[in-house]
């Protein structure tokens, strides 16, 4: 068979092919799964050690082929598999299984010989370690940071489910689990003991081996989801026989007592109760990561449907948590047009549908009924909304118009205003001052990487395509025009607040210069107010014109508030504001309007676009039917697929074309 790994895989068990999800990561990796039976040069494939696994063992054993062990990875999902949730990544083992410590695994090898001594992937591991800790991941993540946890100052003991393999292998039974909780009380004598459950005994999957009949006045049983890293944040010692949350304990600065022998026990950073004599090595917690979480798992792409890091499975499980954290209790939505319904229970009804109600004190009622969160089109807000979540397009939004009802790849929610509007705070900008002087490494990095895939791929808000007009020579000034009754213009500006006015002002400004109006798409299309005879004003009247290109051949921009004074900044063209848009007053334009007083940070560009690229939107992906990171949209819009909007859309954003001139009817 020489040094190369069998390709051919026989699996006797039914979930290899009923779970497409395992079937692809395996075929990803270079495995195939021919149905029969084995010859020389292939292996035989088990889950784990799970009840089927003896006949796939028992068939090796009379071919004379070795056995190969697949399990989930330790980022797995957002709930349990046995819930039906595919995983994110695979733990493919040609030498035993990661927790059973009566033989070498592949892990335990890895652990034991490799040098773990690049300093790029020490870096990386500490920078995933600080991600995970700060978006509060875990293998099954939907756990949300603002559910309690028990006062700090306990003791921590981890309950695991009866049966459980990692359990079996670690001679775990309930008698070793009640000399583990006694132990926690000798050791500990006037601290309080949580004994924490499996997720899965939480959801009714599986026992544990604690119960009621175990609490007492000093010890209480803690099946409430909550944070891990909240919980170890507040415990004062951990004990464990082979949890994951012992993994977890180490990562989180905790030397944790270990019962079992589990991988990460061994390496100078767990007290043993068994030590397990082949462990000799001391490792570092970013060297155990890296072996455990970055060397040693196939982890799996489902945008792109490929192999993937580390970095891309915490992006889709942070995304996933994220969206989940927000929309698990529902949603009662006010405001929303009817065309916009649809796409918005796509994106936020995923885990409870929405309810629309356009009567606000019918939907606050419901709202306060249903236990669910309230939500409102960010333009359509009034007093009688007041305290709802405020909803708008997000900056990187489609490839083509909203006002040519094309659902929006990206929205924002902010439960304290909205970014257009000055007048008042808002989510953006405490992103904005988080992030000032804050960012991580890996944030930083990605943040800069952005930047680059969003201009390389040439990408602005609608991506609409236009010709390039002619341009005369001399310092070129790119005017965009807005509409003119768009919240931003009424709320964002105050001596200039006409696009006509605009032109007057850039004018009397820069009397020698090159200006080139562009007018807004929605008003060439005539929808919305704000057309103007620029030719008086203006050298170059840009019409229907790509204004991505036009930044390739302009010295600076002018602009009240207009999103393409933001993708200018990208560009690295200088912007001077006459209003106040969300990019104005940090440092970064030169600003003639009223900036509130309360952007005084001054972040640097990587930290605005962390905060608001990254941070403020939520982005779905029209073609998995997920929420998913920036960067899966910016693939989507720079090189597809993207699906067309649905007949519907298509016919009435015709019919709406034809009688452009009453838009404000239905506006």
């Amino acid at each position: 068979m020489g040094d190369s790994p069998p390709t051919r895989l026989y699996a006797y068990n039914g979930g290899f092919f009923t779970n497409r999800r395992i079937r692809r990561i395996l075929t990803l990796a270079g495995y195939a799964l021919p149905l029969g039976l084995p010859r020389e040069g292939d292996a035989v494939v088990t889950w784990g050690a799970s009840p089927t696994a003896h006949r796939g063992q028992a068939i090796a054993a009379r071919r004379n082929v070795p056995v190969i062990t697949v399990e989930d990875a330790f980022l797995r999902s957002l709930h349990p598999g046995r819930g039906g949730e595919p995983p994110l990544g695979l733990m493919i083992d040609h030498a035993g299984l990661h927790f059973d410590p009566s033989k070498p695994s592949d892990l335990d090898t890895l652990l034991a010989t490799h040098p773990l001594d690049d300093t790029a992937i020490l870096d990386r591991a500490r920078d995933a370690i600080a991600r995970i800790k700060a978006g509060h991941l875990t293998k099954y993540a939907a756990i949300d940071p603002a559910d309690p946890a028990p006062d700090p100052g306990y003791v921590l003991v981890v309950d695991q489910t009866r049966g459980d393999a990692s359990v079996t292998a670690s001679k775990g039974d309930r008698n070793r689990f009640l000399e583990m909780l006694f132990v926690a009380q000798e050791e500990h004598p006037r601290a309080r003991i949580v004994i924490k459950t499996h997720p899965e005994t939480a959801h009714g999957f599986r026992p544990g081996h604690y119960g009621p009949e175990d609490t007492n006045d000093r010890i209480t049983l803690l099946t409430t989801p909550v944070s891990p890293w909240h919980l170890l944040d507040g415990a004062i010692a951990v004990y464990t026989l082979s949890s994951q949350l012992g993994f977890e304990a180490i990562l989180a600065g905790h030397r944790p007592r270990v019962f079992g022998q589990p991988f990460y026990a061994g390496w100078g950073l767990t007290d043993e109760e068994t030590p397990l004599p082949r462990r000799q090595r001391r490792l570092t917690r970013a060297q155990l990561f890296a072996g455990a979480m970055m060397l040693y798992p196939t982890w799996y792409d489902p945008y792109h449907d490929r192999l993937c890091q580390i970095e891309d499975v915490l992006a889709t499980l942070e995304t996933r948590t994220q969206a989940w954290r927000a929309d698990r209790h529902g949603w009662v939505a006010t405001g929303m047009r009817l065309w916009k319904r649809a796409p918005l229970q796509k994106v936020f009804g995923q885990h409870t549908r929405m309810i629309f109600d356009d009567n606000p004190a019918r939907a606050r009622a419901t709202a306060d009924q249903t236990g669910r969160a309230r939500m409102v089109w960010a333009g359509k807000a009034s007093d009688d909304t007041r305290g709802a979540t405020h909803v708008e397009d997000g900056f990187l939004r489609s490839r083509g118009l909203g006002a040519d009802l094309i659902p929006p790849l990206s929205l924002v929610t902010d439960d304290l205003g909205i970014y257009y509007d000055p007048t008042r705070p808002s989510r953006l900008e405490d992103l904005i001052l988080a992030a000032t002087g804050r960012l991580r490494t890996d944030q930083r990095l990605r943040a800069d990487r952005l930047i680059a895939s969003v201009t390389n791929a040439r990408l602005s808000k609608y991506n609409l395509p236009g010709d390039m007009p002619p341009l005369p020579d001399g310092h070129r000034i790119l005017v965009p025009g807005q509409v003119e009754d768009d919240a931003s213009i009424r709320l964002g500006t105050d001596q200039v607040s006409t696009n006509l006015g605009l032109l007057n002002t850039v004018r009397a400004a820069n009397p020698q210069a090159v200006l080139i109006y562009k007018p807004h798409p929605d008003v060439e299309a005539g929808l919305r107010p704000g057309g103007i005879d620029a030719t008086a004003l203006a050298d170059v009247t840009a019409t229907r014109a790509d204004p991505i290109a036009l930044l390739d051949h302009v010295d600076e921009v002018w602009t009240m508030t207009s999103l393409l004074g933001f993708e200018a900044l990208l560009r690295g063209r200088p912007v001077t504001t006459l209003g106040a848009p969300f990019y104005a007053g940090w440092g970064l334009t030169t600003d003639l309007g009223r900036i509130p007083a309360r952007r005084g940070a001054r972040p640097d560009l990587g930290e605005l676009v962390h905060a608001v690229l990254i941070d403020y939107p939520r982005y779905f992906d029209p073609i998995t039917g997920h929420p998913c990171p920036v960067e899966v949209i910016v693939d989507r819009l720079r090189n597809g697929p993207l699906p067309r909007p649905g007949l519907a859309n298509r016919g009435l954003a015709k019919l709406q074309g034809a009688f452009a001139t009453y838009a404000h009817l239905w506006r």
